[in-house]
């Protein structure tokens, strides 16, 4: 009988081990994911869709003139003058694809990635979020690579309104010119929106370790102004080689991603993939602090407009 008790008393110990272990687990769980509850795809989805519009129109008018010129610096030649003026060209007609692209991104993205986080290992929340942004830009792209096309032709003045952008892109090109630069688009922007929800989740989790509660609105911003400057930075050739492609319309002055790549580097040098890095960085720092606080602030209402009194007591 007195050899059992130790026994009885290490089994104890390993529970209780055990059950401290999960319980530390668990705090690695994705700020926006909040509380456990039974997963609701469609409400996921109406949710994303609702905040991801929000944020996407918020910044887009907000940091507008910086991608202008950020986007006139990449396609400006050696010598070639960066004009100031019209800075806001083309601003009512992208918000007019910035809200469903947003709204399908963020929508896709919620859902997904609270999927991915109840089917993989809490330690692997890192490639849920990767993964679910993937899906998310993949998702949005098909909204997202016309609008850009159409914005970035009224940024540099080929065009004075998105209809007549349109329009004309559809008749001198066909319907394949709306998507110029497709290929690139998504070598661009998947490993983008991807590195970026990533770090920012992860980010979060950190922080909310740190500081044992949720983050509030200036830290969101924060954690969202990091995030987005890292992958701006990163990602920058990628974002020179996507404008190139869509901005060079009928003149095939490159014939794909490989050979503007070698163009750019043989006529302007290496430093050319580099270009508009300043305004790029400064444009998806700021867009990103303000996205995300926007975003989660969108959440944060419509939740408590759900759950009010949940919502109260926390």
């Amino acid at each position: 009988m007195t050899s059992k008790a130790p026994k009885q008393d290490s089994i104890d110990a390993l529970k209780s081990k055990m059950s401290v272990q999960k319980d530390s687990d668990k705090v690695f769980m994705s700020i926006t994911e909040g509380e456990k509850r039974p997963f609701d795809f469609l409400r996921a989805l109406y949710d994303g869709c609702i905040s991801g519009g929000v944020a996407g129109v918020v910044v887009e008018t907000a940091l507008y003139p910086i991608d202008t010129i950020k986007t006139r610096l990449q396609v400006a030649r050696d010598g070639g003058k960066i004009v100031f003026k019209g800075l806001y060209s083309g601003l009512s007609g992208n918000l007019v694809g910035v809200l469903p692209a947003s709204a399908i991104f963020i929508g896709v993205y919620e859902p997904t990635k609270q999927q991915l986080l109840k089917s993989l290992p809490e330690n692997l929340s890192a490639v849920a979020h990767f993964a679910a942004g993937a899906i998310g830009g993949i998702a949005s792209s098909l909204v997202r690579v016309p609008t850009e096309v159409v914005k970035q032709r009224m940024q540099i003045g080929q065009f004075r309104s998105a209809p007549d952008a349109v329009r004309l892109i559809v008749a001198n090109e066909g319907f394949k010119g709306l998507f110029a630069g497709y290929g690139s688009f998504l070598l661009r922007d998947l490993p983008f929106d991807a590195i970026e929800l990533c770090i920012y989740e992860q980010l979060r989790i950190g922080y909310k370790l740190a500081a044992k509660r949720d983050p509030n609105d200036p830290e969101n911003a924060m954690l969202g102004a990091v995030a987005g400057a890292i992958t701006g930075a990163v990602t920058t050739p990628l974002d020179v080689v996507k404008t190139r492609l869509m901005v060079q319309g009928s003149q095939n002055h490159y014939k794909g991603i490989n050979d503007c790549v070698r163009t750019i580097v043989k006529e302007e040098g290496t430093r050319a993939l580099f270009k508009g890095i300043g305004p790029r960085v400064l444009w998806i720092g700021v867009g990103g602090s303000i996205f995300f606080c926007v975003l989660e602030k969108t959440k944060q209402i419509l939740a408590q407009r759900r759950h009010p009194k949940a919502e109260t007591q926390k």
